[in-house]
């Protein structure tokens, strides 16, 4: 690398030196010679110059230091000096042929200033210098020869001579520069063999074997020492940060690339980590952080640590990335021991993991609060009778030029005889967790089958399935029985998805709601333009149906919330898709979703959702449904 290195700095010099040379030798010789080796030959001989000096002077990115990279980009310099050393003689000693005494002494100069010039450029790669004098000193000495010039053959003479003294000299400095470095790199291995073994000497007593950073042990003896020193208004945070998709890393690459990259993450986390600031390993894939600060700079610190492990890692030949979540607790606001101040660091780790992936959470009494109440969601769920708890309520979905009811989306309610009215996002979060997300919507799904029933030809029933249903292929079979039971009409059937919760698998979601398509189920993308790839879910899953987003909605009243609306309406129909405005909440957005070109809508100011009872009595009227004004 050495060789390499100062071979870079002199070979430029030596380029620029063949094309000014050349380009001299050109000019002396444009009245007397042919133009092509006036003017065309060198023009090519100049540039191939200059395009291996730019090549050389292109700065050097510290990851291209590789050894065999330098040994084989030598080796090209070898073989581009054997093929350049005779196009440049043959051209000097073609102009040779023209001109008078001066010109012709021109000539002999130039070979010889410009051989030695390259030879000394090229003092780090001994076998390119001697090639080049070999190439270029026969081939004068013998057109000297040739010519049969006394004076010509004692100037050919003279520059071998020359040119042997100096390869001589320069051999030995060469060998000279060998020992040196050899001599350079034996000492500072072996003073840094000595500096390792004394720093893993004192370090082996705290630190992680695999990666290096300080273990739980030196963890927990610095916390209990901060606590035992700490006096009034002293602050300081505790942090757990563990990884995400790790598992997969082991499963797919083996437990060796896992350790890897946990060295790697380690060493990320360690040169990012401030002064004032504890990073340690505490088993597996968690880490344990302790900031000299209060919640703003630890979230600070905690953050850029995560986006540090966030980046691509390449172990061996494959690139590996993982996420990562942390939990903060502050002393003395959150608790004032040890062992409390990590319980609540790790429900808010539980929480980011849980809610929050990919975030930084910092532990508060709203958030204690929040983890007990999902508990006693849990609790409830667990033994909860689903077809006595659950039930549907229908919200319809009308044509916006007459109010004319077209459908209704089927949206669920769990009331528990325990804790009351839960939100649906709740149920569902919970079901996911306890893995009873099958049975919910299954229980649900039945009782939108009944409502589909009920309501007359050819009123269609929306219903919303998870991402975590769609994913599971045992779902979308008991969907299909269900339906083939029932004996209804698939093609009233609405399934709503969110792209949100499938933007990580879209292959595999885009099966399955090809398989419920296929039975004549239409498809309907809910909550769109919320923040995803929108524009590129409408080619890649196979949909019927878009469904605007509420927050679209309150936009119809600007001017620009017009214009984008009507885009959007435009996009949808380009792609042969029906679109429904959601969270209609007033008349003049109402208003102004007819005007964008909108034929369906739903809110709160067509109606609220209802009971299938209502629905069916609003239809017995025999009139449109009336608009509800409540709010």
């Amino acid at each position: 690398m050495a060789q390499y290195l100062r071979l870079r700095a002199h070979i430029p010099p030596m380029y620029g030196l063949l094309s000014i040379n050349a380009a001299v030798l050109a000019f002396t010789h444009r009245a007397v010679a042919p133009t092509g080796l006036v003017y065309t030959f060198p023009a090519i001989l100049i540039t191939a110059c200059m395009i291996r000096m730019l090549t050389w002077m292109r700065p050097v990115n510290p990851a291209e230091l590789d050894p065999e990279k330098a040994r084989r980009s030598m080796s090209r310099t070898v073989i581009v000096a054997v093929l350049m050393a005779p196009a440049f003689v043959a051209w000097a000693l073609w102009l040779d042929q023209y001109g008078g005494p001066y010109e012709r002494g021109h000539v002999a100069v130039f070979v010889s200033v410009t051989l030695l010039g390259c030879v000394f450029c090229l003092s780090f790669l001994p076998l390119a210098a001697l090639a080049v004098s070999v190439i270029v000193l026969g081939t004068f000495l013998a057109y000297s020869v040739w010519i049969g010039t006394e004076v010509l053959i004692a100037i050919a003479c003279n520059i071998v001579l020359v040119a042997m003294v100096i390869l001589n000299i320069l051999r030995d400095s060469y060998r000279a520069f060998v020992e040196l470095e050899a001599s350079q790199r034996d000492l500072h291995i072996e003073r840094r063999q000595a500096q390792v073994l004394g720093e893993e000497n004192a370090r082996l007593a705290q630190t992680d074997a695999l990666t290096g950073m300080p273990n739980r042990r030196f963890f927990f003896a610095t916390l209990e020492n901060l606590l035992q020193r700490s006096g009034e208004g002293d602050t300081f945070t505790v942090g757990l940060i563990d990884l995400d998709r790790f598992k997969p890393v082991n499963d797919t690459h083996g437990h060796a690339h896992g350790d890897r990259l946990l060295q790697v993450l380690g060493g990320r986390m360690m040169g990012q980590c401030p002064d004032d600031t504890i990073v340690a390993r505490l088993g597996g894939d968690e880490f344990g952080l302790i900031v000299m600060g209060g919640a703003q700079k630890a979230e600070h610190v905690a953050n850029e640590l995560c986006k540090a492990i966030r980046e691509p890692a390449r172990i061996g030949e494959a690139l590996v990335s993982v996420g990562c979540s942390a939990g903060l607790a502050v002393y003395p606001e959150t608790a004032s021991s040890a062992d409390l101040l990590f319980d609540r660091a790790d429900f808010a780790l539980y929480h980011a993991k849980n809610h929050k992936r990919g975030q930084c959470v910092l532990f508060s009494e709203k958030l204690e609060r929040l983890i007990r109440t999902e508990q006693a969601i849990d609790a409830a769920l667990q033994g909860a009778d689903l077809e006595e708890e659950l039930s549907l309520v229908f919200q319809p979905i009308v044509a916006t030029e007459d109010l004319e009811l077209i459908g209704v989306e089927c949206l669920a309610r769990w009331h528990s005889p325990r804790l009351g009215e839960i939100a649906p996002e709740d149920l569902i979060a919970s079901s996911e967790r306890l893995g009873r997300a099958r049975e919910v919507t299954m229980t649900l799904f039945d009782k939108a089958l009944t409502g589909l029933a009920r309501l007359p030809a050819p009123l269609r029933v929306s219903f919303n399935l998870s991402g975590n249903d769609i994913g599971n292929p045992g779902t979308i079979d008991a969907v299909l029985a269900r339906v083939a039971e029932s004996g209804c009409d698939p093609r009233r059937l609405l399934i709503e998805i969110t792209e949100s919760s499938l933007i990580a698998e879209m292959d595999k979601a885009s099966a399955a709601l090809e398989r419920l398509r296929e039975i004549g189920i239409r498809i309907a993308l809910d909550d769109f333009g919320t923040g995803y790839s929108s524009l590129s879910s409408l080619h890649q899953l196979p949909l019927d149906m878009v469904k605007i987003d509420r927050s679209f909605s309150r936009r119809l009243d600007e001017a620009a919330g017009r214009r984008l609306i009507t885009a959007i309406r435009h996009l949808a129909r380009s792609l042969s898709l029906e679109c429904v405005i959601e969270g209609i909440e007033t008349e003049n957005q109402l208003v102004s979703a007819r005007l964008a070109g909108f034929s369906l809508a739903q809110g709160f100011f067509i109606s609220r959702p209802k009971a299938i009872e209502d629905v069916l009595r609003g239809l017995s009227e025999a009139k449109p449904l009336q608009v509800s004004t409540a709010r």
